[in-house]
C-alpha cells in the first residue's frame, strides 16, 4: 500500500474524489465537511452547516457542486466555487446514510434510516421518486454507472436492485396530455417509476454496503456477518457467486477496483483487505492500530483509493505505476505488460523483445521495480520486490529484436537491488550481511565486499563504483580499492540520475533534489511541495525534472523555474534539444516539446556568456515581471532595462543600475513630482549638477535649488533665485538667499519690509551701513535696541565651494557590453546621447564656460502670470523676461559617441574578511552579522543571539575607524587590521583587529575566583557568564591556545553550574532536603581546591544540622583528604566525624549516592548516574536529562541542547 496523503481529524464517514482536480471531500462525524488537496496536502475549505454527523458526500461529475446528507435529515447541495450551500432538500424522516449524483441526469439518490430511498431532481429541487420496500435502515444506495439501475443495501439483510427505466423515460420525454393524466393517477396510487428488479438474500446479518461493477453485471456486498459476497445478474435473475471470508468484524464498505481485477473492502476490524476478483482469494491486508474503517472511495479516473477511519482518512494506491526503465545510448529499455521492450529515440520505433516471468506469489507490488542494462553483453537485470527483493538476469538474443515471443529461463537470485558495474559484472546488495556480491553473467559470485554504511539500496556510479544509500546519507564506494570516494548527508534518496559525462549527479528524494558532483561534493538543494517524480540532464548541464504537475528546470546555481504544466504524471527518460522523451503510467513513450529559452537565457547570464544573452534579448519574446525580478535579484538591472516597456519600472531599474540618462528619459515621460525628486537624489549622489538642477526646477523645490547653487558656487543663479523669491512673495526664501549670498543691504531691506525694524537696525549698524542705520533710528525713536558692549562683530560670509559648478569628474571606463549592444539601433551616431551628463570627460572646464553649457533655465519655474516679456534674446535673469520654454540640460558631450558607466567600486575590506574567514568573530567585525550567526549556529549550536548583540556591535565598531573628509562628502570608514605594519604590501589585507582577547578573559577568570572566595556568588556568576558569552567571539593564533580556550569553557561551565545551584539553595529556606542535595551536588563541581574545600565545609555543615550524620561524615572525610591549610576547617571536620561515628544514620533520604559516579543536569539540578541516558549542550558541554532536548541550555543561555554542531572554531590554524 502506497500512502499518498493522510489526515488527522474526527471520524470520517463519507468520502468523494473530484473527477478532474486533485481534491477529495471528507465528511466527518462532527458535522464538518473538509475539502482537501491530496497532492499538495492542504485543507482548501471546510463547510459546517450540518447539525450532527454527515454520513454521505459526493462530487458532481462536471458541475462545481457537491451534495451531502446528514443526521439532521437534510440533504444539502453546495457550490464549492461560491463556498456556500445553494439549497436544502427536505423529505427524509431519519438519518441519511448516503447521497450520490447521477452521472448524466440531474438526479440525486439518497438512502435513509426511514427505510426509504429517494431520488431527487436537483434542478427543480423536488423529490421525483420514493423507493419503498426495505423494512430496516437503508445503509447505502447508488446508481449503476451505465444502466438505469439502483442498488441498495439494508439492515433487513437484503440487497435490492431497482429498475428506474420508467423514471428516465418520464424525465427524458414528458408524455402528452392523455398520458399525463394516467401518470398523475399512477403517482397518486403508488408510482411505477422504480420497481424492485431483484432481492438478493444470503447475508445472515444486516448489509452495510453494496456496489456495482463498473462494466460487468456484478454486485459486491459487505455485511455485519463479516462476509463479502459477490453476486451476478442477467436480465431475468440474480444469484450469489461466491463469498469472501476473512474479516473479523462488521464489513463497513466494499467496492470493485476500476482499473484492476480486484475487490477492496474495509471493516470495523481495523483492516482494509484486497481480494482477487477472479480467483476470489485474499491478496493483501492493511491494518491500523486503533482505528476502525468506515468508508472507501475510488477515484473515477486514476488509480487512487481513499479510506476513512476513526481518526482521519488515507489516500493511497495499491500498486506502483512507475514503469521500470533503463536508458542506454540511443535506446530505452523498459517493461510493459510482462514484456521487455526497447524504444529507439532516433527512429521513435518501439519493439517487443522478450517476455518477463510473472511473479510466483499473487501479492500486490511484485512487478519489476528497476532495470539495469549492459550494452556490450546485451544483458538486462530486472529487480522486483518479490520474496523480499529479488533479481532476474536475461540475455537478450540478437535475433529476438522484433520477435519477442521466446520465453527464456532467467538466472535468478535474491537481493535488495542489483546493478551492472562493468561490462560483464553486476553487484547485488545482500541486506542481511550489509555486503555486496559481485557476480558474473553466469550468476556466480566473483567477489564479496563489505559496505561502509548500513545500505538499503545500491545505484550505479561509474564503472566499478557503487552509490550506496542509507536512511539519511549516500556514499560512493570503489569496489576495487574498497574505499569511500565521497559522501553526502541527504534526505531519503529514491532515484539517482547521472549526467551523460558522469561529472554531475542528481539525487531525487520525495520532496527535494540534491545536485552534487561525481565526488558527492554538494552544489545545490531544491525543495518542492509537490512530489518529485523523475529527471534528466540536458546538453547544457541543466537538470530538467518532473513533479506530479510540472516539468521544471534547475540551474547549476540552484535557481529553478517551471517549463510546462502536466495533465498526468510522466517519467522523463532522455532529452534531445528541446524534446523531452517520457514514459507515462500506461508505459507509452511520449515526446514533449518544450520552450527552453528562459532557462538557456538564465544559464547564459550565470556563465557570463553575454553575447548569447544579447542575441536572445533581441530575438526572443522573453519578458514578464518574473524575468525582470530575476535580473534585478541577480544584479543585472541594466539588462532588465531593455525588457521593460512600463516607464515607472524602467525608471526604477535605471536608478538601480545608476543609468541617470535613462532615468531622465523616463522621468520626463512620467512627469510626476515624486519621480523628479528621486531622480534629483540619485543625480546628486553621482555629482551630476545639471540634472540635479533640472529635477529641482521641475519639482519647484526652491529651497533645495538655492542650497544647490550655494554648494556648487553658482552665485549668479543664486541671486536670480532671490529675485524669484521676491516675486513669489516668499520672504523666508528671500532672506535665506540673501544670507547665502552675503548680501547685507538686501537682508536689511527684507527685514525692514517685513516690519522687523529693530532687527534691521542692528543688522545695518553691525555691518557699518551707517546711513541706513540712522534712517532706521529716527523711525524707531525711543525703542532703539542697544548693542552689547565689548563684543566684536564678525562678518557672515558663505564659504567658497570646493567644486565650482560643473559635474564631478568621472573616470574614463570601457562601455558595458549591454549598453552598447542593446541601445536603440535607430539612433544616429552624432545625436547619440545628446543628453548625457555635462560631465567633464576630457580637459577641465573653465568656470566661465559653465554658464553657457548650462541651459537648464531657471525661468521656467516662475508662473506665467508673474512675468510676461520675451524680447531679450539672451534669456537673462531680468524679472520681465522669464517665459521661456524649459530645456533639458545638455548632459555631457564627449568626443566618443558612447555612454560610459562609472567604474564599479573595488571590494570593501570587510567583504575580503568575510570571504577569507570562517571565524564568526571576523564575520561580526566585518559587519556581516547574519553569516556570523549562521557560523555560530553551525559550529556551536547557538540559537539565542540576543546575549551576543553588544559583543557583535563592539567587534564591528572596534575593527573600523572613521575619518571625516570634506564638508559635502560622507564620513569614510577605514578597516583596522590585525598585525598591520608599514612594511606590509598595501594590496595584502590582514584579518580584522578584534576588541576581545584571551588575556582579558584570564583577568575576568581571576576576578570570578576572587568573588567566589569572598562568597559574592552573584558577582562571580556575572563574571563567569560574561566569559561564557565572549568565548564564541575569541580568536587565537596557535593550536596550544585553542586547547586553552576549550579548557576555559569547561572551567567556566563548572563554576556557572555550581554557582547557580548554590544561589538556588539559598532561595530554598523551607525545603531542607533539597538544600542538602544542592549543597552535596555543589561539591561534585570541578572547582579550584580552595573553593572545593569551602563547598565541602558548607555541605558538611548543612547535613550535620539536619541530622544526616552518615552523609556529613562523608563530606568531612573528603575535606580532610584535601589537607586543608586552615586549621579551623580541619578541626571542625574531625569533630563532625567523631559525632557521626556514634550514630551513623541519616535522618532523611537524599537523592544522592556518592559511591555511584554521576553528572548533574544543568536544568533540573538532579544527578544523572552512569549508564542513564542524557543529552549535552553542544557549546558548554553541560549534561541534561533527555526531556530537555531542543530547549535552550540553562548554563550558557546560548545553545540548543542536543543539537548537532561541528565544534568551536576560534583560530585560523584550525582551518589550514
Amino acid at each position: 500500500m502506497l500512502t499518498k496523503f493522510e489526515t488527522k481529524s474526527n471520524r470520517v464517514k463519507g468520502l468523494s474524489f473530484h473527477s478532474k482536480r486533485p481534491w477529495i471531500l471528507a465528511s466527518l462525524h462532527s458535522g464538518v465537511i473538509q475539502l482537501w488537496d491530496y497532492r499538495m496536502g492542504t485543507l482548501i475549505d471546510r463547510f459546517d452547516e450540518h447539525d450532527g454527523p454527515v454520513r454521505g458526500v459526493h462530487f458532481h461529475k462536471s458541475q462545481p457542486l457537491f451534495v451531502s446528507g446528514g443526521d439532521d435529515y437534510k440533504i444539502k447541495v453546495w457550490n464549492y466555487k461560491l463556498h456556500r450551500c445553494l439549497f436544502t432538500l427536505l423529505g427524509h424522516l431519519d438519518y441519511i446514510r448516503t447521497v450520490q449524483f447521477h452521472h448524466e441526469y440531474p438526479w440525486i439518490v439518497s438512502a435513509s434510516d426511514d427505510q426509504t430511498i429517494r431520488i431527487w431532481n436537483w434542478q427543480s429541487r423536488t423529490c421525483i421518486s420514493v423507493l419503498t420496500g426495505h423494512n430496516h435502515y437503508v445503509m447505502c444506495a447508488s446508481f449503476h454507472p451505465k444502466e438505469d439501475l439502483v442498488v441498495s443495501a439494508s439492515l433487513d439483510q437484503t440487497v435490492r436492485v431497482w429498475d428506474i427505466g420508467a423514471l428516465r423515460k418520464k424525465t427524458v420525454s414528458p408524455a402528452d396530455d392523455i398520458l399525463r393524466l394516467s401518470q398523475m393517477n399512477a403517482d397518486f396510487f403508488g408510482g411505477v417509476d422504480a420497481v424492485v428488479k431483484y432481492v438478493l438474500e444470503g447475508h445472515d446479518r444486516g448489509v452495510n454496503w453494496a456496489s456495482f461493477h463498473p462494466t460487468l453485471p456484478l454486485i459486491v456486498s459487505g455485511a455485519d456477518d463479516r462476509q463479502v459476497k459477490i453476486w451476478r445478474m442477467n436480465d431475468t435473475k440474480a444469484w450469489e457467486v461466491d463469498t469472501l471470508r476473512g474479516h473479523m468484524n462488521n464489513v463497513s464498505c466494499v467496492l470493485f477496483h476500476a482499473r484492476q481485477d480486484i475487490i477492496v473492502s474495509n471493516s470495523e476490524d481495523k483492516s482494509i483487505r484486497v481480494w482477487d476478483a477472479t480467483k476470489r482469494t485474499g491478496l493483501q491486508t492493511f491494518r491500523r492500530e486503533h482505528d476502525r474503517f468506515w468508508i472507501l472511495a475510488a477515484h473515477p479516473e486514476m488509480n487512487l483509493l481513499a479510506a476513512g477511519h476513526d481518526s482521519g482518512m488515507i489516500v493511497y494506491k495499491l500498486e506502483r505505476e512507475r514503469p521500470a526503465f533503463s536508458v542506454s545510448a540511443d535506446s530505452l529499455f523498459y517493461v510493459k505488460d510482462r514484456f521487455l521492450r526497447v524504444f529507439e529515440y532516433s527512429t521513435q520505433k518501439d519493439t517487443q523483445l522478450i517476455p518477463i516471468r510473472r511473479p510466483g506469489s499473487n501479492n500486490l507490488n511484485q512487478g519489476p521495480r528497476t532495470l539495469s542494462y549492459s550494452p556490450t553483453e546485451n544483458a538486462v537485470l530486472v529487480c522486483s520486490d518479490t520474496d523480499g527483493g529479488s533479481y532476474e538476469l536475461y540475455i537478450i538474443p540478437k535475433d529476438s529484436y522484433g520477435r519477442g515471443d521466446v520465453v527464456q529461463d532467467a538466472k535468478r537470485g535474491s537481493g535488495g537491488s542489483a546493478v551492472f558495474i562493468a561490462r560483464n559484472r553486476f553487484a547485488v546488495l545482500e541486506r542481511s550481511t550489509n555486503q555486496v556480491l559481485v557476480k558474473n553473467l553466469r550468476n556466480e559470485v566473483v567477489k564479496k565486499s563489505a559496505l561502509p554504511i548500513a545500505t538499503d539500496a545500491i545505484f550505479y556510479a561509474g564503472t566499478g563504483n557503487l552509490l550506496c544509500r542509507s536512511e539519511d546519507k549516500v556514499v560512493i564506494f570503489d569496489l576495487q580499492q574498497r574505499i569511500v570516494l565521497g559522501d553526502l548527508q541527504t534526505s531519503f534518496v529514491r532515484y539517482v540520475v547521472w549526467s551523460p559525462d558522469m561529472e554531475s549527479v542528481a539525487l531525487l528524494s520525495k520532496h527535494s533534489i540534491v545536485i552534487a558532483d561525481k565526488k558527492l561534493v554538494h552544489r545545490c538543494t531544491l525543495h518542492e511541495t509537490i512530489r518529485v517524480k523523475s529527471g534528466a540532464w540536458d546538453d547544457n548541464g541543466v537538470f530538467i525534472y518532473t513533479t506530479l504537475t510540472h516539468i521544471k528546470y534547475c540551474l547549476p546555481n540552484g535557481d529553478s523555474g517551471i517549463i510546462k504544466t502536466l495533465d498526468v504524471p510522466v517519467y522523463m527518460t532522455k532529452i534531445y534539444g528541446s524534446t523531452i522523451f517520457c514514459l507515462d503510467r500506461e508505459g507509452k513513450n511520449r515526446p514533449i516539446i518544450i520552450d527552453s529559452t528562459e532557462y538557456i537565457f538564465k544559464l547564459s547570464l550565470l556563465r557570463k556568456r553575454y553575447d548569447q544573452v544579447m542575441s536572445m534579448i533581441k530575438n526572443s519574446e522573453l519578458c514578464g515581471q518574473a524575468m525582470i525580478a530575476y535580473l534585478q535579484q541577480k544584479g543585472f538591472p541594466q539588462v532588465a532595462l531593455y525588457f521593460v516597456k512600463d516607464e515607472r519600472t524602467r525608471f526604477n531599474l535605471a536608478l538601480e543600475s545608476g543609468n541617470i540618462e535613462k532615468a531622465l528619459e523616463s522621468a520626463k515621460k512620467i512627469d510626476e513630482k515624486d519621480y523628479w525628486y528621486r531622480l534629483g537624489v540619485e543625480a546628486l549622489r553621482q555629482g551630476n549638477a545639471g540634472i540635479v538642477e533640472y529635477a529641482y526646477q521641475k519639482t519647484k523645490n526652491f529651497e533645495r535649488l538655492s542650497f544647490h547653487y550655494l554648494i556648487t558656487g553658482n552665485l549668479d543663479k543664486l541671486s536670480k533665485m532671490m529675485k524669484i523669491a521676491e516675486v513669489k512673495n516668499d520672504v523666508m526664501g528671500q532672506f535665506h538667499d540673501a544670507l547665502y549670498l552675503g548680501d547685507v543691504r538686501e537682508r536689511v531691506k527684507i527685514l525692514e519690509n517685513a516690519g522687523h525694524l529693530p532687527l534691521a537696525y542692528i543688522t545695518a549698524s553691525v555691518h557699518g551701513l551707517h546711513d541706513i542705520a540712522e534712517r532706521l533710528a529716527s523711525e524707531l525713536g525711543h525703542n532703539l535696541p542697544s548693542l552689547p558692549e565689548g563684543k566684536k562683530a564678525s562678518l557672515l560670509i558663505p564659504p567658497s565651494p570646493v567644486l565650482c559648478a560643473g559635474d564631478w569628474p568621472l573616470l574614463m571606463v570601457s562601455k558595458g557590453i549591454f549598453e552598447g549592444g542593446l541601445d536603440e539601433a535607430g539612433r544616429g551616431g552624432d545625436e547619440d546621447y545628446e543628453e548625457a551628463a555635462d560631465a567633464d570627460w576630457g580637459e577641465a572646464l573653465d568656470i566661465g564656460e559653465v554658464d553657457n553649457m548650462q541651459n537648464g533655465d531657471i525661468g521656467m519655474v516662475v508662473e506665467d502670470e508673474d512675468l510676461h516679456n520675451e524680447n531679450d534674446e539672451e534669456g537673462g535673469w531680468d524679472l520681465e523676461d522669464l517665459d521661456l520654454p524649459p530645456e533639458t540640460p545638455k548632459t555631457a558631450t564627449s568626443a566618443r559617441s558612447s555612454v560610459f558607466v562609472a567604474p564599479s567600486p573595488g571590494m570593501p575590506v570587510s567583504q575580503i574578511w568575510v570571504q577569507r574567514s570562517s571565524l564568526a568573530a571576523e564575520h561580526a567585525a566585518a559587519g556581516n552579522f547574519d553569516t556570523a550567526m549562521r557560523l555560530l549556529s553551525r559550529q556551536l549550536g547557538i540559537r539565542n543571539f540576543s546575549l551576543l548583540r553588544s559583543q557583535f556591535i563592539d567587534l564591528h565598531m572596534g575593527s573600523h575607524s572613521y575619518l571625516p573628509a570634506f564638508t559635502s562628502a560622507p564620513v569614510l570608514s577605514v578597516a583596522v587590521e590585525r598585525g598591520w605594519s608599514e612594511s606590509a604590501s598595501p594590496n595584502v589585507r590582514g584579518p580584522p583587529a578584534l576588541v576581545f582577547s584571551f588575556s582579558q578573559l584570564e583577568e575576568k577568570v581571576r576576578a570570578g575566583y576572587k568573588a567566589t572566595t569572598a562568597g559574592k556568588f552573584s558577582d562571580a556568576l556575572r563574571h563567569f557568564l560574561a566569559i561564557m558569552h565572549t568565548i564564541p567571539l575569541i580568536v587565537v593564533e596557535t593550536r596550544r591556545e585553542v586547547d586553552e580556550v576549550k579548557e576555559l569553557i569547561i572551567i567556566v561551565k563548572e563554576y556557572v553550574l555550581g554557582l547557580k545551584m548554590e544561589l538556588k539553595r539559598r532561595e530554598l529556606r523551607d525545603n531542607p532536603v533539597r538544600q542538602q542535595e544542592l549543597a552535596a551536588y555543589f561539591t561534585h563541581c570541578n572547582l579550584q581546591l580552595p573553593h572545593i574545600r569551602l563547598a565541602l565545609l558548607n555541605a558538611m555543615t548543612v547535613c550535620y544540622k539536619a541530622q544526616n550524620m552518615s552523609t556529613a561524615a562523608n563530606f568531612a572525610r573528603r575535606l580532610l583528604e584535601t589537607n586543608p591549610s586552615n586549621e579551623n576547617q580541619a578541626k571542625t571536620a574531625r569533630q563532625v566525624l567523631q559525632a557521626a561515628e556514634r550514630n551513623m544514620q541519616d535522618a532523611t533520604q537524599l537523592n544522592y549516592d556518592f559511591r555511584n559516579p554521576f553528572v548533574i543536569c544543568g536544568a533540573t539540578f538532579v544527578p544523572i548516574y552512569r549508564g542513564q541516558k542524557d543529552v549535552t549542550c553542544p557549546y558548554c558541554g553541560t549534561h541534561f536529562m533527555p526531556t530537555q532536548h531542543g530547549q535552550l541550555c540553562t548554563v550558557c543561555d546560548l545553545a540548543e541542547i542536543g543539537s548537532d554542531a561541528s565544534g568551536l572554531l576560534c583560530s585560523p590554524s584550525q582551518v589550514r
